[in-house]
Order: structure tokens, then C-alpha cells, then sequence
């Protein structure tokens, strides 16, 4: 991996650098991610290793000048999934959406009217979408829904198998580890973690864990270990591929969220009104 890149961190500037990021249309990207189980082969800290490893990746490709800061990252989201192992930690629903609501409400507080929400967790998902509307109506602003997992990843990258069913702790995830954080990988624990999903599909299942007809899961319901996928296929150069790519996808997000024409959102409404 190369050299740690220093990340505009909001804590290290000032209110007045942060109320001049702000006059300049600057873009606040808030990281979401997870402590929990990833399999015996990755550590918990797994989903935060990812979203400030991509996040660094990041910054050397947005285009000079651009004003953006990076908030504290959330490091424990809703994690209800993988409580039944071990070392998972979670908020309930609606602290974690309480947290990213109340965060959001500070970024507005300070002039911002562009955020990123940017996660490396599935199960903080839903929580992005709620609190996402709820800033949008309480403050008018741009709030942008960006997890890495919907990126999609360069073509060839990883079988289409793999990439529908390793869900968790697969390959992808493995990949950028090793790249990322390989002293913290257990290369004697990666395996092929067979899941659910794959065997209802091979049965012409419409219904699935995810997909178009999804069910509410427990990670141990895909699997006994947590984790599912072929962390087989894994290594650092394609873990290195990976990040390089979502990087480079993050990165386009956040200059269109600086370059998003704000006239083009609606009417105020709620207590973006009742305050303007």
C-alpha cells in the first residue's frame, strides 16, 4: 500500500476555515461503517479499515481546489445482523438514526449545504435513506446516499457469482483488506464461505437474501460462520484494483455533489421554511 494521505478532517480546522468551506460550496463527507464480524479471517474493524482506506484513495483524484472536509467518521452503525457473534457492536435503529440526523444537523448548523454520506456498511443502508429525506427537508440541502457497495467494481474484477453472494467478508472485502490492512488479515482462516443465497439461486429461487425479493437475515442464517463468499480468490493486487476503482467512483460523487446546482431543489418545506 502506499503512503497514508492526510484527509481534510473537519476536527483539525477552525470555525472560521469551516465557515469559509462552507461560503465556498464546500461538500462535508460524513464516513458510516461498522465494528463487527466479518469471519475469522477478518478483523471487526473490517467495514472502517475499508471507508478510510477509500476515502484516501479519494482525495488525490478530486480535482485541485475543490472545498471538502471529512467529518469524524460514525464507526459503530446498525449491526443488528451480526449480533449474535462475538465482538459485533450495534446501535438500535433509531440511535443510529438519531446520530446521523443530529450529525447532519451540525453540518447545516455551520453553512454547509452539501453532504456526502458516504458507507462501507450494508446494514446502515436504510438508516442513510431515512436520515438523508429527513436533512433534506429539514434543511433543504444536497445530501448525497453513496455506499461503496453499489459502486460498481471494474469489469472482470470478480466472477458475477462471487459478487452477487459474497456479501460479507468475500472475496471484494477480503481483496481490499489484504490491500488496505494485511497485517490484520488471518490468511490461514480464508476459506470458502458457502451461502444460502447461492443454493437457493442454483434452485431457481426468485426469493433470496438479497436481490428483488429480498428477506430480513442474520448473518448466521446465510452461514454458520458469519461470513459468506470465496475469500479464495482474493489478493492484494486485486484489493489494490478495488480501491484504486471505488476511489476513483467516490471520487466523481463528491465533485458532482460540489458542482449539483442547489436552485434546482424544490420549494422549502418543514422547518427549512418555518427558519428561512
Amino acid at each position: 500500500m502506499t503512503a497514508s494521505i492526510t484527509l481534510p478532517w473537519w476536527q483539525d480546522l477552525t470555525p472560521r476555515q469551516i465557515g469559509a468551506l462552507a461560503a465556498a460550496g464546500g461538500v462535508a463527507v460524513l464516513p458510516l461503517a461498522a465494528i463487527e464480524q466479518h469471519g475469522e479471517h477478518l478483523p471487526l474493524s473490517t467495514d472502517l479499515d475499508i471507508a478510510l482506506g477509500l476515502l484516501e484513495a479519494t482525495l488525490p483524484k478530486l480535482r485541485a481546489g475543490l472545498p471538502v472536509c471529512v467529518l469524524p467518521p460514525v464507526a459503530v452503525g446498525l449491526s443488528l445482523e451480526h449480533c449474535a457473534f462475538a465482538g459485533t457492536l450495534s446501535l438500535s435503529p433509531e440511535t443510529a438514526l438519531a446520530t446521523v440526523v443530529e450529525l447532519g444537523d451540525s453540518v447545516a448548523r455551520a453553512g454547509f449545504r452539501r453532504l456526502v454520506l458516504f458507507n462501507s456498511h450494508g446494514g446502515n443502508k436504510a438508516v442513510l435513506d431515512l436520515a438523508a429525506l429527513k436533512l433534506r427537508v429539514a434543511h433543504h440541502m444536497l445530501v448525497v446516499r453513496a455506499n461503496h457497495f453499489r459502486f460498481a467494481p471494474p469489469p472482470d474484477a470478480l466472477p458475477a457469482d462471487e459478487l452477487r453472494h459474497g456479501l460479507h467478508g468475500g472475496a471484494l472485502e477480503t481483496a481490499m483488506m489484504l490491500h488496505l490492512a494485511p497485517h490484520k488479515v488471518r490468511r490461514a482462516a480464508i476459506d470458502d464461505f458457502a451461502s444460502i443465497g447461492r443454493d437457493m439461486a442454483a434452485r431457481g429461487c426468485v426469493l433470496g437474501p438479497e436481490g428483488e425479493a429480498g428477506f430480513a437475515w442474520m448473518a448466521q442464517d446465510l452461514n454458520p460462520g458469519g461470513a459468506t463468499g470465496d475469500a479464495r480468490l482474493a489478493d492484494a493486487a486485486l484489493g489494490a484494483r478495488l480501491v484504486e476503482h471505488f476511489g476513483a467512483a467516490l471520487a466523481r460523487v463528491i465533485e458532482d455533489a460540489h458542482d449539483f446546482a442547489l436552485d434546482s431543489l424544490g420549494k422549502r418545506t418543514g422547518r427549512a421554511a418555518r427558519q428561512a
